[in-house]
């Protein structure tokens, strides 16, 4: 069992630098906890938190409260609140990452390589278990989109296949050098239509290209992070048919991966969650079976406000861990609140104060 007891990091250069993106005259600095002889088990099923707006979020002064009202730096909050894993997500070149129907800019770098290794560095340190999370874009990657990267938009199929090891390799070799383990790697976010498109397009009947760009992220993460597990990921958990044709393809077409990663996001106004998560459940147990490969949900969530959101993470919680080969739930940016970006589906109240929601993973 991997169990890690907290220490106050004293060295300078944790707060500046390796906390940090950069130490700037700001004295608002977060709170760590002075509890030296508390214990967490961070083994076992994962209890699991996508924070890869954190940094972003504290650049903006955001805060972060316990129950009490006390100010507390978030990552250790979250283990508090019975977190043992940390997701981040990659893009390429995120300065580059323009949106005109979004309007779009991160011309800060936010998520780049060098602020995932900073995320992943705090992670580390507080002992948590780590997942990358992979777009291949230099902006969101999901089933509505899937750009490829400005600089890599020239590049012939061959090319492409070499950039998306070249890249894999250098965001992997970066957080190796700092004496960090990754236990799990996505290659591709929510790559339900393919990803890199149009080349690595994937449809039914036709998922070749996918399958080689696919297996170039795997072997790339393989020659860094050997014993690493490699995640292909795909929304819409409770719909068995996006996933069968999908992964039948890529079995057909020589490609490779390690576990099926999952979404989820119900909206309780118009959909009935409980039935999602039995459906969601019963299409775990079917894919472990059908492709003998575990199973992730790699993003959960509902809205903050909910009045169900305890009910609806707790049910899921419950029967997912009665999954044989299902490796644990990681909840998606659940530090936001406040309307952060429009998003809603955070496990923190509008005050930076966390819900009871978070009861689910302290079971």
């Amino acid at each position: 069992m991997k169990r890690f007891k907290y220490m106050i990091l004293t060295a300078s250069a944790l707060l500046c630098g390796a906390f940090f993106t950069a130490c700037d005259d700001n004295d608002d600095k977060p709170v760590f906890p002075e509890s030296p002889d508390k214990e967490y088990d961070m083994s076992g099923f994962v209890r699991g938190a996508d924070v890869s707006w954190l940094t972003e979020m504290e650049k903006k002064s955001y805060k972060f409260y316990d129950a009490e009202g006390n100010s507390q730096e978030c990552m250790s909050l979250l283990r508090d609140l019975g977190m043992n894993a940390i997701r981040l997500r990659v893009w390429v070149n995120p300065e580059q990452g323009w949106s005109a129907e979004e309007g779009f800019f991160n011309p800060e770098g936010w998520c780049n390589k060098e602020d995932v290794v900073t995320k992943a560095w705090r992670a580390h340190n507080l002992g948590y278990r780590i997942m990358i999370d992979f777009h291949y874009s230099d902006i969101w990657a999901d089933p509505g989109r899937q750009e490829k990267p400005a600089a890599w938009a020239d590049l012939s199929f061959e090319e492409l296949q070499k950039a998306v090891a070249d890249h894999t390799t250098d965001v992997l070799s970066a957080i190796k050098a700092r004496g960090i383990d990754v236990e799990w790697v996505q290659v591709g976010n929510e790559t339900r239509s393919g990803m890199l498109k149009p080349d690595g397009a994937a449809s039914s009947g036709n998922t070749a290209n996918f399958a080689k760009l696919v297996t170039s992220g795997y072997d790339a993460v393989k020659t860094i992070y050997p014993k690493a597990k490699v995640i292909v990921h795909i929304d819409q958990g409770n719909n068995p048919n996006r996933y069968i044709w999908l992964f039948d393809g890529l079995k057909a077409d020589g490609g490779k991966w390690d576990v099926i990663g999952m979404s989820l996001y119900p909206n309780p106004d118009s959909e009935d969650w409980r039935q999602m998560n039995n459906d969601c459940i019963e299409n775990m147990k079917n894919l472990i079976a059908r492709y003998q490969t575990p199973v992730m949900m790699c993003e959960l969530g509902i809205n903050w406000n909910y009045t169900e959101a305890e009910d609806f993470f707790t049910d899921f919680m419950t029967k997912a861990k009665q999954v044989d080969q299902c490796l644990g739930v990681f909840s998606w940016e659940p530090q936001s609140y406040g309307g952060w970006k429009g998003y809603h589906k955070g496990l923190f109240d509008d005050s930076g104060k966390p819900t009871s929601a978070f009861n689910a993973f302290k079971r």
